[in-house]
């Protein structure tokens, strides 16, 4: 061994055991600077996504213009960037314009569906246990006002703030301090998105003063791989789900059930997550409707799965298809691993970071065997 190696192993020895022995100070260091990052940070994660549909706009709207306009060229990354965030906020208003206003009017019923729902239950228990006076003693303990519901809910998120925002002054800190974050993210992002090709060289150059010519070709084909993985799961993923909540909308609609257009969204939303999504805004609405009809909500569970058989068996492998490239073992292995590590946010983001391991993996695996003539 050298002594510049046997140097560098024994500096990264003291200061893994200096972090070790000081962790709790390691770890405020890292939320410190994860706090300073956080909105940059923040920025590049709203750039990816904004990225994907402002690319498409801009090749499909302006390729031709930008070839022989000079206008054209100037014009179309800014014109497609302000269509991008018009179509996002459009969206997001148009879905917050007719959701909420049947949310509200959902809530108001749902606590008089309760309220009748409990003298049924009852009479069902009373006829199951055939008048057992255990089991009626527990049941007839169920009581539920609305007026009090609401007043407790009130008081919980009276509790809640309380407990996160002691004062009226750090409530407007805190709401000052999110938009700020997200001002300053979103003006990085947009920095990244108007100079992404100049960024991009600027890495690659920065990749290839460092990094020895062919690991940093692999390091950048693996950063394209990451990205091409990522894009094409993201869009996938979003029309996916937009077409089984529309599909839900529709059918809920001529079967004449209740909360059509509420639980079509929810379910749109919760299919964003892969394999256990639709299966959450099953649930949530599965019990929507069985406040207002037992039997309307069997019904409900026998159309969400012919939709969920349609959908995973015709349109989910044709719209997103092998975006990812991955097996369906590997799909549930990266689903359950992301969602005990970071939640839903894991949910989404272990599935393309798996399917880059597994392409870089499997390339390698047979690059092996082609060296030692086995394939």
């Amino acid at each position: 061994m050298s002594m510049k190696k046997l140097r560098e192993l024994i500096v990264f020895t003291a200061l893994l055991v200096v972090a070790l022995w000081k962790f709790d100070v390691v770890l405020d260091v890292i939320r410190t600077i994860w706090n300073i990052v956080f909105p940059f940070a923040l920025g590049g994660a709203i750039a990816f996504v904004i990225n994907v549909p402002m690319s498409f706009l801009e090749k499909k709207l302006f390729d031709k213009s930008k070839k022989g306009n000079k206008t054209g060229r100037k014009l179309a990354r800014p014109v497609s960037l302000i269509l991008t965030v018009v179509l996002l906020f459009g969206v997001i208003a148009l879905v917050m314009l007719g959701v909420v206003p049947q949310l509200t009017r959902t809530m108001g019923s749902l606590m008089l569906s309760i309220a009748d729902f409990i003298p049924e239950l009852q009479n069902w228990v009373r006829e199951f246990s055939h008048n057992n006076q255990e089991m009626m003693q527990l049941v007839n303990q169920l009581q539920f006002d609305p007026d009090q519901a609401i007043k407790w809910g009130i008081g919980i998120l009276g509790n809640g703030a309380g407990n996160m925002m002691n004062t009226t002054v750090s409530a407007v800190g805190s709401i000052v301090n999110g938009l700020t974050t997200f001002f300053i993210a979103f003006s990085f992002a947009c920095y990244i998105l108007f100079e992404k090709e100049k960024l991009q060289q600027q890495m690659k150059k920065v990749v290839f003063a460092f990094v020895p010519g062919q690991k940093a070709d692999a390091f950048l084909k693996i950063c394209s791989l990451t990205y091409r993985t990522f894009a094409s799961f993201l869009t996938g993923q979003c029309l996916e789900a937009v077409i089984l909540g529309s599909m839900f909308v529709v059918t809920l609609s001529l079967l004449r059930m209740p909360y059509a257009l509420l639980i079509g969204v929810l379910i749109a939303f919760t299919a964003l997550v892969p394999i256990f999504g639709a299966f959450i805004g099953c649930g949530m609405g599965c019990f929507l409707i069985f406040m207002v009809s037992p039997r309307q909500a069997i019904l409900f569970i026998v159309v969400f799965l012919l939709l969920q058989q349609i959908e995973g068996n015709l349109i989910y492998p044709h719209v997103v298809g092998g975006s990812v490239g991955l097996p369906s073992i590997w799909v549930l292995a990266a689903v359950t691993i992301g969602g005990n590590l970071m939640g839903i946010v894991g949910m989404l983001v272990f599935i393309p970071m798996v399917s880059v391991f597994y392409t870089i993996f499997r390339e390698v695996v047979y690059l092996r065997l082609k060296k030692r003539q086995l394939v």
